[in-house]
């Protein structure tokens, strides 16, 4: 016999047949995986069989998404925030920058971004320094010290 179209077979014994829950005595067993008596093992009761227990909890809670890191970030501040508080030739350290009152805490450390231009020429020390701030910085004339721990 020829294989075609309307001969094809599954191979016996791969193909399960479903399991047919609660359609009379004789589907699956005696009470048809609904246990015995009460509200829930009746049809239309308590809005059909539900998950219980911690696995119903757990699917019930809404997911959390993303990641929250606990590592403490340096204060950000830019480059046209030190072009308008400084003068030419000035010294900028966390300490200083925290008596003029560009930041609040030092504890993070501070980190110089390069938003903005400077057209003055300061000595930057104890900062981090993004390569764009400290390309502007030395264009500009000035001098960008890393201290190495």
């Amino acid at each position: 016999m020829p294989l075609t179209l309307h001969n094809l077979k599954p191979k016996k014994g791969s193909r399960k047949t479903k399991k047919r829950v609660g359609r009379g005595l004789g589907s699956t067993g005696r009470y048809s995986g609904r246990g015995i008596k009460g509200q829930r093992s009746r049809s239309g009761g308590k809005s059909g069989l539900q998950l219980r227990g911690l696995r119903g909890i757990m699917l019930s809670t809404p997911k959390k998404k993303g990641f929250n890191s606990n590592r403490p970030k340096p204060v950000v501040l830019n480059l046209s925030d030190l072009n308008k508080v400084f003068k030419d030739g000035s010294k900028v350290t966390p300490k200083i920058l925290q008596t003029r009152k560009l930041i609040d805490k030092i504890s993070n450390g501070v980190k110089i971004l390069g938003n903005g231009s400077i057209a003055i020429k300061i000595t930057l020390s104890g900062c981090t320094v993004s390569m764009a701030a400290k390309q502007k910085i030395e264009t500009a004339g000035g001098t960008v010290i890393v201290d190495k721990k």
